[in-house]
């Protein structure tokens, strides 16, 4: 295969791709996973003591400094409940960071893959994604635990959660993909991207509610894509209440272009990586 030909953008070919390469896939995001931790004392537990040590931190800022409380839906206005509310928006938030702030230099760092023209490099961004959505899992089992000690109970509804999450995963996907490709040529990318992250973090219901934005200001909040699923999560991990399924039909929707016109973009791009490489 020449590394400067055309390559398919069929999304039937690259689903039948995927399953080709379901197995490297496999081995390349348990690698991931495992090269995190690799040689450290706590292994994969720091995997769980960094989201903990970091909730308790800012649970002590915006309730003790900031005198910050959510109340609303479920009328709990305790810094408990203050607590798994916002970590929620954490796990929500980390997950879309931790694979757009690294997708610039996706390509960059693996360009030994790229000179292989057998390699499928587009499945970089796919073990990004499973990567990070290794770590979420292992959030959400802390939070499901907080609930339960909190709570005394898990709302039946946290079982729709996947349903909820899988919109911004195919977001976060088609972004990669983009960005990976986009890195490549313009190097100034990822301090970009790094800003934009950090300013889509304050401009998210992380750590407020969304009721306590001025009206004025809320239509620029709603605007944020984490904003929805953020405010979606919670509704089924926390308040127990059915997700807004217009707006996840209509999330899905826009995901779905989005994420295959990252692909497009990336397919019709990849082959000049090897030059600039």
């Amino acid at each position: 295969m020449n590394p400067h030909s055309a390559h398919s953008i069929s999304p039937l070919l690259f689903l039948l791709g995927f399953w080709r390469n379901k197995q490297i896939i496999y081995q390349m995001t348990r690698r991931e996973v495992a090269s995190r931790y690799k040689g450290s004392a706590l292994g994969l537990l720091w995997s769980l003591f960094n989201p903990i040590l970091m909730l308790v931190v800012y649970t002590f800022v915006f309730s003790e400094i900031f005198k910050a409380r959510w109340g609303g839906a479920g009328g709990d206005d305790s810094k408990t409940q203050f607590a798994v509310v916002l970590f929620v928006g954490i796990i929500v938030l980390n997950l879309f960071c931790e694979v757009i702030n690294r997708a610039p230099g996706l390509i960059v760092s693996n360009a030994n893959f790229v000179k292989k023209v057998v390699f499928p490099v587009e499945t970089l961004s796919l073990v990004t994604v499973l990567a990070a959505l290794f770590n979420s899992a292992i959030n959400l089992t802390v939070l499901l635990v907080a609930l339960v000690v909190f709570n005394g109970a898990i709302p039946w509804t946290a079982l729709l959660i996947p349903l909820v999450i899988l919109p911004l995963v195919l977001l976060i996907v088609g972004l990669s993909w983009f960005l990976a490709s986009l890195g490549v040529f313009i190097r100034d990318v990822g301090q970009t991207i790094n800003i934009i992250t950090t300013v889509l973090m304050f401009l998210s219901p992380v750590f407020y509610p969304l009721d306590a934005v001025p009206e004025r200001f809320r239509s620029i909040i709603l605007l944020n894509p984490l904003t929805f699923i953020i405010e979606q999560s919670r509704a089924v991990l926390i308040w127990g209440d059915l997700p807004n399924w217009s707006g996840l039909l209509i999330y899905s929707g826009a995901s779905l272009v989005i994420a295959y016109m990252g692909y497009i973009w990336f397919q019709k791009t990849r082959k000049g990586f090897a030059d600039v490489l």
